[in-house]
């Protein structure tokens, strides 16, 4: 569950991760958002940065080797960001029913229902703010972020955050860290579901 603004504006100074505001800027934007229940999130906030700020544990969060270009994943034209320094993300959904659909299955789902799916830095800053929004076999992706490529065609990964099982190229040492990552556009997986929230409020 996410603490009061207030609180979460308290926690990003003292992780020193409010850039690219700094904490006093930080401080003045948030006495502006409404007082109602929702997440924080600082616009502009880059997820490689922040990922080695999250915490499952004692294991740190990291980004996943072959996503180097995580900071290149944008919003998606039909999702609104309002143009502000912070905004509050506000009915925020894990997704946990459409687990087991594909990127391409979910977002039209997601529109059917009035959501709009989570941005990358959104679910990032989430984490951040409440760890318990991961859980073994129960994460979810971010697919209102996608990577466009130059000739103008959507990238086909969509990024996610899970927890790693320390295989492969994450290293046993970060098995049960918090790890940003992601998956193919036509893919499907029991244990993802798709982030979304009601509403946007600067």
């Amino acid at each position: 569950m996410l603490p009061a603004v207030a609180a979460q504006v308290d926690r990003l100074v003292s992780l020193g991760a409010t850039a690219p505001l700094t904490a006093e800027e930080l401080r003045i934007a948030a006495k502006d958002l409404p007082d109602r229940p929702g997440l924080l999130v600082v616009a502009g906030a880059a997820p490689s940065v922040l990922a080695p700020l999250l915490r499952r544990g004692d294991k740190a969060g990291f980004v996943v080797t072959d996503m180097t270009d995580a900071e290149d994943f944008a919003p998606l034209p039909d999702v609104a960001v309002p143009d502000a320094p912070v905004y509050l993300v506000e009915g925020l959904d894990r997704g946990d029913h459409l687990a087991n659909r594909s990127p391409d299955e979910a977002y039209p789902e997601l529109a059917r229902t009035g959501r709009t799916p989570l941005l990358l830095t959104e679910g990032v800053q989430w984490v951040l703010q409440d760890p318990g929004a991961l859980a073994r076999n129960a994460c979810f992706m971010t697919i209102g972020s996608r990577l466009r490529r130059r000739n103008g065609r959507l990238d086909a990964r969509t990024p996610a955050l899970w927890i790693s099982n320390g295989t492969g190229r994450d290293g046993r040492e970060r098995r049960d860290a918090p790890k940003v990552g992601w998956c193919w556009a036509g893919n499907r997986h029991t244990w993802l579901g798709f982030a979304s929230a009601t509403a946007r409020t600067p």
